[in-house]
């Protein structure tokens, strides 16, 4: 993959005229990659890399040996060793350049020096160095270390050796560094306590870039804190101060008067004697840089002008019509001539036509010039069109702490797109080419997680490091320029990185361009999804009516003065024109078809079209094909394109879903992407909706090459992109693998699930029975309660005594009770009814179940008490009490609660109608709720109340609730969905905001924010590790009831990466809870250790566990794989008894078996491979594309049995397939989550994807089935139920409640694809875990088939859909899920056969 070449020029001899003639010659701006692939000797040769690991198996595997200088001391001079540790390299040069001409010339001392990344202390054996370099050193240099564990490897190593070193000098770092500080009498050591000035200026946690922005103002303010310090003090303070100007000057002189003022100051060799340096050269703290200029500049203007008279570029580029590009460069790599991958990133934009306006900062905090340098003090307008930050870190606070409020607020002003390039930090150009991984796990968290928090998009890989010097490469080429010789040496590195430079300024001119083109002249193509592929599910997305949808924004944009010519006149009529035939089967060319495009087009469009030849072999293949041509379909109006993203095309073929590693995209998928950019020519591309499989295809984690398929099918359009706000996980991988600015829409209203035939009937026996259980016919209303129960198949979830039994009254009591507690559990189960419009907000009263929910949530970090708990209060009882009473079925406690449920709705109600006018739609809620907050109204939650028995309730405490309450209406009921797509549309900036699930976090509202997830280091919380406690004690009681009094040994269950980022990691802290250790969070709050909880306060044996985590959540929360993984680690290493530590028992056993360490066996964390998500069981499934349930099971086990290991993380996923089926086979339990109401188990296949629990049954020895157990925290009050209880819970309240599936029926088209998913989803629940009672088959048929109203309006609103829901039932009979009758089977047959002729007839 990567040559070296070097080959000299000959060039003009002023440093200026060399860099603009290279421009000119566009070195620049060539690829270096042969026009065509297939000229390369394996044109694949990219995806086959091993990605074994490589030689310690770390992400870093350069050596400090580099950066090592031995003097050769002919003179017998004193010699100074001097050992330093820095988080980038761009000091090497410097440094090594400062001590090489020291040693040239003095005449005083000698320099041994020896640097260290902080990521290569990771290695056991470079760490050794380290210790060993640290014993010979006089002076320790640190700088930017802020990975805690390398952090305390660095202070262990410093602190054995701090009395003795002559001089410990630590710049910005963590605060456990800073205190190894020394200068003669100047130490840190009490940082953080003393009282003096110098010390408060490190304590001020609130400003966001913490430290730096401190030390920064400290040396500008020397002069007044030398005052306080005592004079002796004073001196070793001064130095210590001057110390931090020359090490921010950077330049070799700064580095080396630098050193010799330490060196002679405090070497006692050198005691005495005199040596001379000057003052540190200062460079401003922040301004204007361009290699040609001829300074620094602190005023855009000044700047300008010199632009206006450049002669080396044309005159367009001085002209005022060019795009102009600010960019954020950090000034370390300025001040130490690190700087050529910045060089090439400005030649390369001018080169393409751009201005640029080059800023940079001192400190870490980049606000300040961003609105200084890049909006017009006058006009309060933008000086560019869009902005690219080369830094890599968040806008303020570097790598330390974080203000992100600031950040977007100074962004906001700005208001054009803002992008964050990445410079590899921790690995070579080769290291990064050759890891599936792609980037490594620390700059995942720092350089990609923080940004996307300030809004920044696209974290593309612009500049790589050479192993030898350290030096950033400029990506294809990396200029030596020498100042004496007019030779310039040219090394090629890596044709990858060169490409990316050019695709990073190509897509930053693309989105400028959305700021300066006319709307009439703009050109958008809307992307919609079809999956599974099938003719009725074209403008598939969660939660969404897509066409009504897309309608809605088209009739907008129109309004708006975008050329949408031809619309039709409703969503309907949308439908026909873009499916052309909605009933027509998918692959046959009858949906419309936009662009039929040749082989040969598609081939000189389609650069990478030979890479596919491997899996599809020679194009057109059969997928959006004629045979002849590639087809893609779609519809256009104007200038807006509607186009039907192919599929993954392997969904229908069992043998290919068996495969471990995804395939490659197909030619249809490229062809249309092709046609997208090149032919229709997008200005923009927007994927409608949750979501497409582009995200999804293969290649690198996180940090594309432009050899992984996302990169180069996005090419450089601009990516908008629609995304339910409760899915951040998947949205955030459309951001960093698509480049995707991702907007959120709402999920719809939720509303209670309600009771409907038989449950009602219970209901109100239920009733009865409490007013006449004292008469004589309390017996009887019982009898027929259980009756009632039986026939509505509660005797499942419910041991109901046999009819005609005689029992006594406190046994019927408790009987009713549990029946009570069960249909009130079905009543208030909230679902979301019917599907989102985009632009739709709900109405006041469609928000009461949401705000319902926010408010029986206590949040005690806000001191907000949860409405039920404060009603609880009010009549002597705690609201945990009454759940947990009403759970066991003690009948006052059931009917407690459902006055607490009841009047916590009609306090919400009446507060509601109070602020929302006779439309339903809430008011200017602010007027309303000051005068209703005001004193002396009744306020009408009070006067509700008032009528019940709660009529004492607390109202200090309710007024709090009710402020909250006021604010989250106005949330919900805000609409700026299609405002936002506006304004990305325009090239202006989305504001960014959290994704996850408005009930536990009202921030997630309004929608229409770029979504972002979270610091992935900060999770687990102490507060989601408090939840995850009370989840794993009950599952552990659980297990223990059904399992006669054992605790489970091993449970095997699933991490996902939305439920972790909406509760703040629940589910990762049940997995530490299981296993018996806590995470251990470092002075910035972030967690990367954890330690064991010992097992007296444990109180249980440590549960062995087998995590399968997703796709997801491996590429969002890499380090917490490693976390997980050394925490079971560690616990099969602690010296315990077996029969407490199921994961040492386990762990020794497989090792034996297996051959290998205990270490090894202990694997426990698995995943699919790098850059491939799901078992494909879904998929099979969802196709009906599978034999037997073997099969199902093999393609789990194939796809899903990649370990990831702490020991080697830079090795990736490695397959461990035989450890995994070990561990598997132990299991006594499998386990899931559910964390918020509006998905369910049936809404969605990633539940029974993962679902293992008949595979762990066929690899258990004793073949028993393990038990199933879903936690369900979507409400206050936590349960854990079995897998078969959950889904007769979903069936109950979605499936067959007439609320749910009248609700999609409203939505038409789509709702009836909406109906027929829940039915397959139901069967993959039969295959997988064979939990699904023969009744909820049974009770679906007669509501969906004997109905023959309902059965008709299926038929005629989407046949397609319709035809596969009859195949579904079919196929669940056929494979033995569902016993029915023969006349029930007979009736589907004779009804599919219609729909064929009805879809066969239309086609006619």
């Amino acid at each position: 993959m990567a040559s070296l070449v070097s080959s000299p020029f000959t060039l003009p001899a002023s440093k200026a005229d060399q860099l603009s003639s290279l421009s000119q010659k566009h070195f620049f701006l060539h690829s270096f990659l042969p026009k065509k692939i297939n000229n390369l000797p394996n044109s694949k040769s990219s995806f086959k890399v091993k990605c074994a690991a490589i030689g310690n198996g770390l992400f870093t595997q350069t050596t400090p040996e580099v950066r090592r200088i031995v003097p050769e001391n002919k003179n017998n001079l004193p010699t100074v060793k001097i050992v330093y540790v820095v988080l980038e390299a761009q000091y090497q040069s410097s440094l090594s350049s400062a001590v090489q001409s020291l040693n040239q010339n003095s005449n005083f001392a000698s320099f041994e020096v020896v640097g260290y990344l902080v990521e290569e202390l990771r290695d056991e054996n470079t760490y050794k160095t380290f210790c060993k370099d640290l014993e010979g050193a006089n002076i320790f240099i640190g700088s930017l270390i802020f990975v805690e564990e390398l952090a305390l490897k660095v202070k262990t190593a410093v602190e054995k050796e701090r009395d003795r070193l002559d001089a410990v000098l630590v710049f910005p770092s963590m605060p456990e560094v800073m205190r190894l500080n020394k200068l003669g009498s100047f130490s840190m050591s009490q940082l953080g306590q003393s009282k003096s000035p110098f010390f408060q200026l490190f304590k001020r946690k609130k400003q966001g870039a913490g430290f730096a922005d401190s030390m920064l103002k400290l040396v500008r303010t020397l002069p007044k804190v030398l005052k306080y310090l005592p004079s002796d003090k004073a001196q070793d303070a001064r130095l210590y101060i001057l110390s931090l100007q020359f090490w921010l000057g950077g330049s070799p002189d700064n580095l080396q008067n630098f050193l010799k003022m330490i060196s002679s100051s405090y070497v006692p060799a050198l005691k005495g004697t005199k040596v001379d340096y000057s003052d540190p050269v200062l460079f401003l703290d922040s301004g204007i840089w361009h290699p040609l200029a001829p300074c620094m500049y602190d005023d855009v203007k000044e700047y300008l002008n010199w632009y206006g008279t450049r002669r080396d570029v044309n005159e367009k580029l001085r002209g005022p019509d060019a795009p102009v590009i600010g960019l954020v460069l950090q000034r370390s790599h300025i001040v130490t001539g690190d700087e050529s991958h910045y060089v090439a990133v400005i030649m390369e934009l001018e080169a393409k036509g751009a201005k640029v306006i080059p800023i940079f900062a001192g400190g870490l905090d980049f606000s300040g010039p961003v609105e200084r340098f890049l909006i017009d003090p006058v006009t309060k307008k933008p000086m560019v069109n869009s902005v690219v930050s080369l830094t890599g870190f968040a806008l303020v606070g570097g790598p330390a702490r974080q203000d992100h409020p600031r950040a977007v607020e100074a962004l906001m002003k700005l208001d054009v797109p803002y992008i964050v390039a990445l410079p590899l930090v921790f690995q070579t150009t080769e290291e990064w080419l050759n890891s599936t991984l792609g980037l490594h796990p620390i700059q995942v968290a720092l350089q990609v997680a923080l940004p996307e928090l300030d809004g920044g998009m696209e974290p593309i890989v612009f500049a790589g490091r050479d192993p030898r010097t350290g030096k950033g490469l400029s990506i294809a080429l990396s200029l030596v320029v020498s100042s004496h010789a007019s030779l310039i040496f040219v090394i090629w590195k890596s044709h990858a990185l060169h490409k990316r430079v050019e695709q990073l300024c190509t897509r930053a001119i693309k989105w400028a361009e959305l700021k300066r083109k006319s709307k009439t002249e703009k050109k958008l193509a809307i992307t919609v999804f079809s999956f599974p592929p099938d003719k009725g599910n074209v403008g598939t997305a969660a939660y969404l009516n897509v066409f009504a949808s897309i309608y809605s924004v088209l009739k907008d944009l129109q309004k708006d003065g975008y050329n949408v010519e031809g619309l039709p006149e409703t969503a309907e009529a949308l439908i026909e024109d873009v499916i052309h035939d909605k009933e027509a089967q998918f692959n046959s060319p009858n949906l419309n078809v936009a662009y039929k495009m040749s082989i040969r087009e598609y081939q000189n469009l389609t650069p990478y079209a030979p890479a596919l030849e491997e899996n599809w072999g020679k194009p057109p293949g059969n997928l959006n094909s004629d045979g002849e041509n590639l087809l893609v379909y779609g519809k256009q109006y104007g200038n807006v394109f509607i186009g039907v993203q192919p599929t993954f095309g392997y969904e229908g073929d069992p043998m290919r879903l068996l495969f471990s590693k995804s395939a490659s995209p197909h030619h249809g998928f490229a062809a249309y992407y092709s046609f997208v950019e090149k032919i229709f020519e997008a200005d923009a591309v927007l994927h409608f909706g949750t979501h497409g499989s582009l995200e999804f295809m293969p290649g690198k984690q996180v940090g594309m090459s432009d050899v992984c398929y996302p990169d180069s099918l996005i090419g450089n359009i601009p990516n908008v992109y629609y995304y339910a706000a409760n899915n951040p996980s998947e949205a955030t991988i459309a951001k960093r693998r698509s480049y995707a600015n991702t907007i959120s829409y709402l999920t719809p209203p939720a509303e209670n699930a309600g009771l409907y035939k038989g449950l009602k009937q219970l209901s109100e026996l239920i009733s009865s029975y409490q007013s006449l259980k004292d008469s004589g016919r309390g017996q009887q209303i019982v009898s027929s309660i259980i009756s009632t129960a039986r026939q509505c198949n509660l005797d499942k979830d419910v041991e109901l005594p046999e009819e005609g039994e005689e029992i006594s009254a406190k046994e019927r009591d408790l009987v009713v009770g549990k029946v009570y507690s069960k249909i009130m559990e079905i009543e208030s189960r909230l679902l979301p009814c019917g599907l989102h419009v985009i632009g739709e907000p709900p109405s006041a009263m469609e928000a009461v179940a949401t705000l319902v929910n926010i408010a029986a949530l206590d949040r005690p970090e806000d001191g907000i008490s949860s409405l039920p708990s404060i009603l609880a209060e009010t009549v002597g009882r705690n609201i945990e009490d009454v759940y947990r009473g009403s759970d066991k079925g003690i009948l006052k406690d059931v009917e407690l609660l459902r006055q607490i449920t009841e009047a916590s709705r009609g306090a919400i109600s009446a507060f509601v109608q109070k602020t929302t006018n006779k439309n339903g739609q809430v008011v200017d809620v602010a007027d309303k709720l000051s005068s209703i907050l005001g004193f002396g109204i009744n306020e009408p939650w009070i006067q509700y109340l008032s009528n019940t028995k709660f009529y004492r309730a607390d109202r200090e405490k309710l007024r709090v609730l009710f402020e909250f309450l006021g604010e989250c209406l106005k949330l919900v009921v805000a609409d700026n969905e299609l405002g936002s797509l506006k304004q990305a549309l325009e090239g202006k900036y989305v504001e960014p905001g959290p994704g996850g699930d408005p009930i536990r976090n009202p921030k997630v509202l309004p929608t229409g924010k770029n979504i972002h997830a979270l610091d992935p280091q900060a999770i687990p919380t102490t507060a989601a590790m408090q939840s995850a406690k009370i989840v794993v004690d009950r599952l552990v009681e659980r297990q223990k009831v059904d399992n006669g009094g054992k605790y489970p040994e091993t449970v095997a269950l699933v991490l996902w990466g939305t439920d972790n980022i909406k509760t703040y990691g629940e589910s990762l802290a049940q997995v530490l809870w299981m296993i018996g250790v806590r995470p251990v969070a470092d002075t910035f709050g972030r967690v990367n250790r954890v330690e064991p909880v010992s097992l007296e306060e444990l109180g249980r044996p440590r549960i062995d566990v087998v995590v399968n985590c997703s796709g997801v959540f491996r590429d969002l929360f890499i380090n917490q794989m490693n976390l997980l993984d050394r925490a079971v680690k560690m616990v099969a290493e602690l010296d315990e008894p077996v029969e407490q530590n199921y994961v040492r028992k386990h762990a020794l056993e497989q090792a034996k078996a297996l051959g290998i360490e205990v270490r090894e066996a202990a694997t426990r964390v698995f995943s699919n491979a790098s850059g491939s998500y799901s078992s494909n069981v879904n998929l099979a499934v969802e196709n009906s594309s599978w034999n037997d349930e073997k099969q199902l099971q093999d393609m789990y086990l194939s796809r899903k049995s990649f370990a990831f290991d702490c020991d080697a993380p830079g090795a990736g996923m490695t397959e461990k397939r035989k450890v995994f089926e070990m561990a598997l086979s132990t299991a006594d339990a499998t386990f899931q989550n559910l964390d918020s109401s509006e998905i369910s188990l049936t809404d969605v296949s990633h539940y029974f994807d993962s679902d293992p629990t008949n595979l762990v049954q066929n690899l258990r020895k004793d073949g028993k089935k393990p038990s199933a157990y879903i936690a369900d925290t979507t409400t206050a009050n936590a349960q854990v139920r079995t897998l078969a209880e959950t889904v007769r819970l979903d069936a109950r309240t979605k499936l067959l409640n007439p609320k749910w599936y009248e609700g999609m029926m409203s939505s038409g088209y789509e709702g009836v694809r909406e109906i027929e998913k829940r039915l397959t989803n139901t069967v993959g629940w039969s295959a997988t875990s064979g939990q699904v009672d023969n009744w909820v088959y049974e009770e679906a048929n007669s509501t969906f088939i004997q109905d023959e109203n309902m059965l008709s309006r299926l038929m005629n609103t989407n046949p397609n859909s319709f035809r596969k829901l009859i195949q579904t039932f079919l196929e669940a009979n056929g494979r033995g899920y569902w016993e029915t009758s023969e006349e029930n089977i007979e009736k589907l047959r004779q009804l599919y056969s219609e729909v064929e002729d009805k879809i066969e007839g239309i086609d006619r």
